[in-house]
């Protein structure tokens, strides 16, 4: 079933009786596998919300408003060269050595494709950091990232960027649809996020809604716009 209506996506979001698909759960400790079988992404009711909460635990002491000069200052450093500066960012924010290991990891992370360097680079960043923060590591590099690129596709000089990042969000997500099962029927759903945010006058969904918000929009928003106010104001040259 396809799901193209705001009101229908929120009904369901809202709706415990839709999960997200399920993920192998025997992978071996350390891998990819192993990785998404024990992060809040992938699981649900009870054993989601714990996962989530510790995940904005995690965030809590991580200020939104430094993210965003921090980004900026970061893509002015490296000369527009962009790629990596929201995993970067985080990564200080949230006192992680190094995210050299992120990219390989994150190759899988959400499409669940296995490799032997992405289990390598899973159990690279165990050993230096937890789960929940390299599960926002692992988005910032991601749905951030891909927003950016999106974002700019669509920019010019001098565009206000939180103007910009909210009509990307909205007409043109990163992330183009979210599926859920229905737990009574095993039915697969699918919401197409770019047809339910164009109901005209409603804030957009890409964030998620209801039962499994995104933990960090605030950091996300901060992270990409950083990094869109060096690059169209020119401020890397």
């Amino acid at each position: 079933m396809l799901i193209t209506r705001h009101s229908q996506a929120r009904a369901l979001l809202s709706d415990s009786r839709y999960v997200p698909p399920p993920v192998r759960q025997d992978g071996r400790e350390g891998t990819l596998a192993w990785l998404r079988a024990h992060v809040s992404r992938f699981s649900s009711g009870q054993t989601h919300a714990e996962r989530r909460r510790l995940v904005t635990d995690r965030l809590a002491h991580v200020n939104p408003a430094e993210l965003r000069p921090a980004a900026r200052a970061m893509t002015g450093e490296r000369d527009g060269d962009w790629r990596g500066v929201p995993t970067d960012v985080l990564a200080a924010a949230l006192g992680v050595p190094q995210t050299r290991a992120v990219p390989a990891a994150a190759s899988g992370y959400l499409s669940g494709e296995e490799s032997p360097q992405a289990d390598a680079a899973v159990a690279e960043l165990l050993k230096v950091a937890d789960l929940p923060a390299i599960t926002l590591l692992l988005q910032a590099h991601t749905a951030t990232e891909a927003l950016i690129e999106t974002a700019l596709s669509h920019a010019a000089p001098g565009d206000d960027v939180d103007a910009l990042l909210h009509e990307t969000l909205t007409l043109d997500p990163p992330l183009k649809a979210t599926r859920r099962l229905d737990t009574r029927t095993g039915d697969e759903v699918t919401i197409d996020l770019v047809a339910a945010n164009r109901d005209a006058d409603l804030p957009h969904l890409t964030f998620g809604y209801g039962l499994r918000p995104c933990p960090a929009p605030d950091h996300a928003l901060a992270l990409a716009a950083g990094v869109l106010e060096a690059l169209l104001d020119g401020s890397h040259r």
